[in-house]
């Protein structure tokens, strides 16, 4: 996975090794949402710590060698433009019907008022979106991969 790093990927990644001491190599490269504004939005959600949580869909895995997250997996999460902001760690991973996502999940990825009908509206528009690039019919039947993580670090102001 490293190789697909960009030589800013890379250099976060270090910055992040020589201040945690961690070892391991990132799972990947990714942003929440599917927009610059939105990415940006989400992930000051992130480094707030108010969103701990993330869904995507199963069938988003299906062409992946590793597969679908795990507890444990370390993401170098980026803004908008492709600049890297913070570093995750995957803590729970759970494959369910859109439609019995819970209220629970809803207020762990703390967007919006952080609701069950706000996360499901907004999620709804999102994969609907989705569906209409990809060319797949969106239903709340599809599986969905409803993944915790926790923030593990992210550069002090000074760095």
């Amino acid at each position: 996975m490293t190789a697909n790093l960009s030589d800013a990927d890379r250099a976060f990644w270090t910055r992040f090794q020589l201040a945690t001491g961690e070892t391991a190599r990132p799972r990947g490269v990714d942003a929440f949402g599917d927009s610059p504004e939105m990415m940006d939005e989400l992930l000051a959600l992130v480094l707030s710590r108010t969103k701990q949580a993330t869904a995507s869909l199963a069938r988003w895995y299906v062409d992946d060698p590793e597969g679908l997250p795990k507890p444990g997996d370390l993401w170098l999460i980026t803004d908008g433009r492709g600049v890297p902001a913070c570093v995750t760690r995957t803590t729970r991973v759970d494959v369910m019907p859109i439609r019995e996502v819970d209220a629970q999940f809803a207020w762990d990825e703390g967007e919006g008022d952080r609701s069950y009908d706000y996360w499901i509206t907004e999620h709804r528009k999102f994969w609907r979106r989705e569906a209409a690039r990809e060319g797949f019919e969106y239903s709340d039947d599809l599986d969905v991969v409803c993944e915790r993580f926790e923030l593990v670090w992210k550069p002090a102001p000074s760095e």
